[in-house]
């Protein structure tokens, strides 16, 4: 079983990945206490479906650069959410701000913890 501060630090790492594709509005919700689907969820947007896959691929890989593996993967062929599930992390990235805000989902998790993150 994993530490929750070595799945923190992943979940950081993929969203300096997020963050070095151009992502922006990135967002890391620490789940703990609140649910059992995983510990974290990282948020980001993207200004295109094109981008979006982009980030996402760049997730992904840093993602088995860290020894983290996507055990699900949905949305990627349209773009406008993609859902990787690491296990501990799922990571949602929005093709647009428009379909991230008609989800809500930081709205929905409004009672997790923000992890500071701002990229470098």
């Amino acid at each position: 079983m994993k530490e929750k501060q070595e799945i923190k630090d992943v979940a950081l790492a993929l969203a300096q990945a997020g963050f070095d594709k151009k992502g922006t509005d990135i967002a890391i919700l620490d789940l703990e206490g609140l649910s059992s689907l995983a510990d974290y969820f990282l948020l980001v947007s993207a200004s295109n479906v094109k981008q979006a896959q982009s980030i996402a691929d760049e997730i992904e890989d840093k993602g088995a650069e860290v020894g983290a593996t996507v055990l699900h993967r949905e949305g990627y062929h349209e773009g406008e959410w993609i859902l990787l599930d690491f296990g501990d992390i799922i990571c949602h990235v929005f093709g647009g701000q428009k379909t991230r805000s008609f989800y809500g989902l930081e709205q929905l998790w409004n009672d997790a913890a923000r992890v500071e993150f701002t990229g470098a």
